[in-house]
Formats: structure tokens, C-alpha cells, sequence
């Protein structure tokens, strides 16, 4: 099994808005993690398609990724993930192809099915309610044909994005983008950092069912999940309070912006069950409590790539945590 020191580690960024803080804000936030990655040896950096939340900033994914690819020089920049079903695909590929070429070699296009968004945020997006769920891989399908070499009878080209190949993910939360990326022989990566339920099952799908293709030869699972890392166990358990809050809220219908870190949770006992089951795959405390963890969990999972989401209230203390995961990676804490 992988040890923590032998795989990459990559950034999940959903660009969140705290109390308080505006849209601009988080954007220099990202700008300033997206640094740090870069400067300590992180491999991507990833943003998230959500639409109409007030606490997540990253609805236009792509000019995200720009802005971002655009201030670092080596990071691979990418979505975590486009949510396919919202958009053509041909409008995908024009807009990946823009951005590999811009910064050549350094992008990713990681793909989901959900709206990432309500009901009525949907038909505001002019998504057809039934999309995802059996045309998807048509969807996959077209957009692939879009980044490839064009074919000689090709009527409709994406210019730029022709020929570009932007390495494409795709990203769940159930067993069914796992099977897909066997299918296709695809990079899967699976969302645990808010829906873990289906995780060991989803991988073990992927790998027992995976084709090698021109694309990959063997299976590569990237596992996304929550962290705070902390200079110590009692102070990561307070920041995580942020996280805790959110999923609170969303338990009871409320999505609100990023809320300060407090001492004690007022919730009841289901509404607590609820919340940790959301935070189930989560790694929390100080250095060494987060070297175990993670241990553990690459022992359980056999990951081939970390893609770690750290929500706490303010830059700082997020910082400090993918500084302190980075020293824990290179054997430097």
C-alpha cells in the first residue's frame, strides 16, 4: 500500500465567501493558496462548479482556473469538477482549449454529472432535469471528439480546443462515474470529502472493471477528502467548527457563508449522527494525529493521489494547514 510520503498531494478549492467577506475576497484567497501549493510541492490545484450558493465563489469554473493558472507558473489548474450536463460541450471544449493554450501542459478537465445547484438554479441554467443520468456518455462522448484530432469529416470544430487532448477525469460520488472511467480507462477521482458512504466500493469497481486505453494503462484513483491540520489536536477540532457549521446548516436547510470557528456546536444528536457522516472520511488534529490518519487511509484506500480540502474560517489558518500537511508529506514534521 501507498505510504503518505510516496504519493502527490493535490488542493480542492471551492473558493468559499466567509461572513463578512465578499467574492473578491476569496478570489485573492485562492490566488494566495494556489501559491503556496505551488511553492511546496502540491500537484493540482482543482475548482468546483457550484451555482447559487452564498457561500462558494466558483459558479464561472473556468475564468477560476484562468485567473489562477495565471498567477502560478507550474501548478496543474483544473475543475474539480465542470458539471458536463449544465453546458455543451462544445462550449467545454472551446473554453479548455482556450486555457491549454494559454498555459500548455498544466491543465485538467475533471467532469461530473450533478447540477451543482437547486431545482430552480437549474432551469435557470436551461438544464433539462433528466440530463446526467443516461446521456452522459454521449455528452463524454462529443467532448472528447471536440479535444482530440479533428476528423476529416468533422463539420463542427472547437476553435481552439482541437487537438489540445485536455487530460480528462471523471469525478463521483457513486459507483456510477466509477464505472464509466473502467469503461473508458479514464483517471477517476472520487468526491469522500462530503459523501464517503460509497467510497471503498466505487474503487474497488473502478479497479476490478478498468480497460487500459491510449489514455492510461492502468487505473489511477485520486480520493478527494477533508483535512485540518493544526499545531495541535484541541486547536484543529476548534477550526473544523467552520466545516461543522456548514454541514449543520445544510442538514437544516440553510447554506450560509463560512462561519467563524465557535467552542461548542448547538445541535442534536441526530443532526450531529448527520453532520459526521458528511465529515466521515475527515483527518483532524495536529501533525502527528494527521500522519496517522492519513496513513490509515491510504492503507484502507490504496489512493494514488490525495486531493485534500481544508474548510476553516480564515486564510491564515488554512495556510498553516496545507504548510503543515506539506512538511508531514516530505518528511519534514
Amino acid at each position: 500500500m501507498p505510504r503518505l510520503g510516496d504519493i502527490p498531494l493535490s488542493v480542492l478549492d471551492l473558493a468559499p465567501i466567509r461572513q463578512g467577506g465578499s467574492a473578491a475576497d476569496s478570489f485573492r484567497d485562492s490566488v494566495a493558496l494556489a501559491r503556496l501549493a505551488e511553492r511546496r510541492g502540491y500537484r493540482r490545484f482543482w475548482l468546483a462548479e457550484h451555482h447559487g450558493l452564498e457561500g462558494i465563489a466558483s459558479a464561472a469554473t473556468a475564468v477560476l482556473i484562468g485567473h489562477i493558472a495565471g498567477h502560478t507558473s507550474r501548478l496543474r489548474v483544473g475543475s474539480g469538477g465542470i458539471m458536463l450536463p449544465n453546458h455543451a460541450p462544445l462550449v467545454v471544449a472551446e473554453q479548455f482549449g482556450t486555457l491549454e493554450s494559454l498555459y500548455p501542459d498544466r491543465i485538467d478537465l475533471g467532469l461530473g454529472r450533478a447540477p451543482g445547484a437547486d431545482a430552480a438554479t437549474m432551469a435557470a441554467l436551461r438544464r433539462d432535469p433528466h440530463a446526467g443520468a443516461d446521456d452522459f456518455p454521449r455528452r463524454l462522448a462529443e467532448l472528447r471528439g471536440f479535444l482530440e484530432e479533428a476528423r476529416p469529416d468533422q463539420r463542427v470544430r472547437a476553435v481552439p480546443g482541437q487537438g489540445t487532448r485536455v487530460p480528462i477525469w471523471l469525478l463521483g460520488s457513486s459507483d456510477y462515474s466509477a464505472r464509466l472511467a473502467a469503461r473508458e480507462g479514464l483517471p477517476f477521482a472520487f468526491a469522500a470529502q462530503f459523501a464517503p458512504g460509497g467510497l471503498h466500493e466505487a474503487l474497488a469497481i473502478y479497479r476490478e472493471h478498468f480497460r487500459p486505453s491510449a489514455v492510461l494503462e492502468a487505473p489511477y484513483a485520486m480520493v478527494g477528502l477533508p483535512v485540518i491540520a493544526a499545531d495541535s489536536d484541541t486547536q484543529a477540532e476548534y477550526l473544523a467548527t467552520t466545516a461543522r457549521q456548514k454541514f449543520l446548516g445544510m442538514v437544516r436547510g440553510r447554506r450560509t457563508r463560512a462561519r467563524p470557528p465557535v467552542e461548542e456546536l448547538d445541535w442534536t444528536p441526530p443532526e450531529r449522527a448527520q453532520v459526521e457522516q458528511f465529515l466521515g472520511a475527515a483527518v483532524i488534529g495536529g501533525p502527528s494525529t494527521v500522519r496517522q490518519g492519513l496513513e490509515a487511509f491510504l492503507a484502507s484506500t490504496g489512493a494514488d493521489e490525495l486531493m485534500v480540502h481544508t474548510e476553516v474560517f480564515a486564510l491564515e489558518d488554512r495556510l498553516r494547514s496545507y504548510a503543515l500537511l506539506a512538511d508531514l508529506h516530505q518528511g519534514l514534521a
